[in-house]
């Protein structure tokens, strides 16, 4: 038996933020990132159109890029004094994130943050609180996913919180947000919702539920994301919903090696963090090239190679075409191939943010951890510590993955 699960309400379209009026309940607390919202009147309509639903609202701000357990602990003890009946996640994948781990901390105040860690082995939620995702970033779809990403800062770890019950109750999917996105968070958050949507499609867990949201989502990105990169606002709007329904197939379908190595090396070291998106775009060739020797998973890329139109008579050409595709649109978006050459902000440098001996002293570390994260259970292949470690190098210097 399987599972197939999304949030029971999703408003999409431009101004659905208005959806708030129509909320039931006396208190919401609203949790919010570094500012953005606030500079450009979003979180001020989400307050009045709360208020207008006759609740009292509290504000958490801050949230900083990649949240830190001690965010979590901080936001869930001002949940716990306030005694919300909503939250309302308002903005990247950051503090939509972190308000998911606030939301168990808050309704299970003697649970551990290794205990939120365990693989779907959340306990019930919504015994104090319902949960609303608004997002404003076209890619981590955090706002549809059973998935939260929360950093241990002390051991340089970023861990997936992955349980059906963070699925938020509501989504609201209003393009006029991602409108105010930089291009450099464009191009990353559009290659994640590349990542989530081919590793979906690709996934051990696929299913004929999921298989069309990723293969859509796929030929969405194809034609909008470099263009929204290039400040087309039509292709902006659809990138939004292009990134909700890939996170709709990753949710269910799950995800593979690319994240894994992306949430182990994304704090690991010490001159910078390497941005989520830019890490799976980056990892993503490398990581279809291995998967490729799973003759399953190689007969997918090639369905994909051909719903975008690559051309190819075999799937091994297929296949090829694919990757290639992939890297050149990695170069049309500005970031880099490989973590060697990887820049502060995630674009191209020739001498990057991690020295070659911290990369190869990290190496062993960085596999293992990879290899127990909780997205390595459904890749197509199954890697070695030993493939693991060439994987990453691969990734470092660019060179081909030919195990």
């Amino acid at each position: 038996m399987a599972r197939f699960t999304l949030p029971r309400d999703l408003y999409h379209g431009k101004g659905s933020l208005e959806a708030l009026k129509s909320f039931t309940g006396k208190k919401a607390i609203i949790c919010v990132g570094g500012g953005s919202m606030k500079r450009n009147g979003f979180l001020d309509k989400a307050c009045s159109y709360l208020k207008e639903a006759g609740m009292e609202v509290e504000l958490f701000e801050g949230i900083e890029p990649d949240p830190s357990v001690e965010t979590v602990m901080r936001g869930a003890k001002v949940m716990q004094e306030f005694g919300p009946d909503w939250i309302i996640a308002m903005g990247g994948g950051s503090p939509i994130d972190a308000a998911k781990a606030m939301w168990i901390k808050y309704e299970y105040p003697d649970i551990t943050f290794e205990d939120m860690c365990k693989v779907f082995g959340i306990p019930p939620l919504r015994r104090k609180a319902h949960f609303c995702a608004i997002s404003s970033t076209s890619g981590t779809a955090t706002e549809v996913t059973a998935f939260s990403i929360i950093t241990d800062y002390e051991k340089g770890i970023k861990y997936p919180i992955a349980d059906f019950e963070i699925t938020p109750d509501v989504a609201i999917v209003d393009s006029e947000l991602a409108e105010t996105m930089p291009a450099h968070l464009v191009a990353h958050t559009g290659m994640d919702a590349m990542t989530h949507a081919i590793e979906a499609y690709v996934s051990t867990a696929n299913c004929n539920y999921t298989d069309p949201l990723a293969i859509w989502a796929i030929k969405m990105i194809e034609a909008d994301l470099v263009k929204s990169y290039n400040g087309d606002m039509d292709s902006r709007d659809k990138m939004h919903d292009a990134q909700c329904l890939a996170g709709m197939a990753f949710s269910n379908a799950l995800l593979g090696i690319v994240h894994s190595m992306a949430h182990k090396t994304g704090a690991a070291f010490k001159n910078g963090h390497i941005i989520h998106g830019a890490a799976n775009a980056m990892y993503l060739p490398k990581v279809i090239k291995f998967n490729s020797k799973d003759a399953t998973a190689k007969k997918r890329y090639g369905e994909i190679a051909d719903y975008m139109g690559l051309g190819g008579s075999s799937d091994d050409e297929k296949t090829g075409l694919l990757i290639n595709y992939l890297r050149k649109m990695n170069d049309d978006l500005d970031i880099p191939h490989c973590i060697k050459n990887y820049g502060e902000g995630g674009v191209p440098a020739d001498t990057g943010i991690v020295p070659e001996d911290e990369f190869l002293e990290k190496l062993p570390g960085i596999a293992a951890n990879a290899l127990l994260d909780a997205c390595t259970g459904s890749n197509p292949r199954q890697p070695s510590q030993e493939e693991m470690e060439k994987l990453l190098k691969c990734c470092y210097y660019d060179t081909e993955v030919d195990f």
